[in-house]
């Protein structure tokens, strides 16, 4: 077996042990387990941000828009995820609104506004989101999801460390029994392809979620663009695959 599969085996070990203790922690406690950013959160400071949003792994760059196809719910499916040119204030911290618009043909599905902002050290901050789900006539069925750190308990999450490393681990949004997710670093520095084409230097990640115990997804982004591959490897079947990439 080669180096790399040995590290990613032994990453892979590692994410297993990660998700049980978490998930035991969070039954324990009603907790979301890997807290490791609830102390940061709770004393954030707007003058520890700044304006733009350029990890490399998690570029915002206004007037950006991803394309994304795959299958979800049983379902295929298309999201357009465009980088907005506008701002919201949360706790003080101007964030960057960035616009996700998921369809089934010409059939709306959902429609959120996240909000971002990334430190003086360049970890990417999750500040929230208003998420709403449609059905066939255009309805509003549901804003299941939605929080804004702040308000009614809800916390911001890491999206992107600075400089993420095997195995971190970290809390990616926090409203008790609407948004826990969790995420970890699998590997960095490979590769995969995807229809938009052959990327390198890849970061991989597996999120979980005690809200969903069975299901853990994994994450591929790419240095200058971001997310680039999601699939589902347990709980589910679950993929979105970046198929275009449109500036200006």
């Amino acid at each position: 077996m080669s180096n790399r599969l040995i590290g990613m085996a032994a990453a892979s070990a590692l994410l297993v042990g990660a998700v049980g203790l978490a998930a035991a922690q969070a039954s324990a406690d009603g907790s979301g387990g890997a807290g490791a950013s609830e102390a940061a959160t709770a004393a954030l400071d707007p003058g520890d941000f700044v304006t733009v949003v350029d990890n490399p792994y998690y570029p915002l760059t206004p007037g950006t828009t991803l394309v994304y196809e795959g299958v979800r719910d049983g379902q295929t499916q298309i999201d357009r995820v465009r980088v907005t040119d506008g701002t919201k204030t949360i706790l003080g911290i101007q964030a960057t609104v960035v616009l996700d618009v998921a369809r089934h043909g010409d059939v709306l599905i959902e429609k959120t506004h996240d909000w971002f902002a990334q430190d003086v050290d360049g970890n990417v901050w999750y500040l929230g989101e208003d998420t709403a789900e449609y059905d066939e006539q255009g309805n509003v069925v549901s804003t299941e999801g939605s929080w804004q750190a702040g308000v009614d308990g809800a916390e911001a999450g890491i999206i992107m460390e600075a400089d993420p490393q095997v195995p971190d681990g970290y809390r990616q949004e926090f409203l008790a029994g609407h948004a826990e997710d969790q995420a970890w670093i699998l590997s960095r520095g490979g590769s995969v392809r995807v229809p938009f084409g052959r990327l390198h230097r890849v970061l991989l990640t597996m999120e979980w979620t005690p809200l969903e115990p069975e299901v853990v997804d994994q994450k591929y982004y790419a240095p200058g663009i971001g997310i680039v591959l999601e699939r589902s490897v347990a709980g589910g079947h679950e993929v979105a695959e970046l198929v275009a990439v449109h500036t200006g």
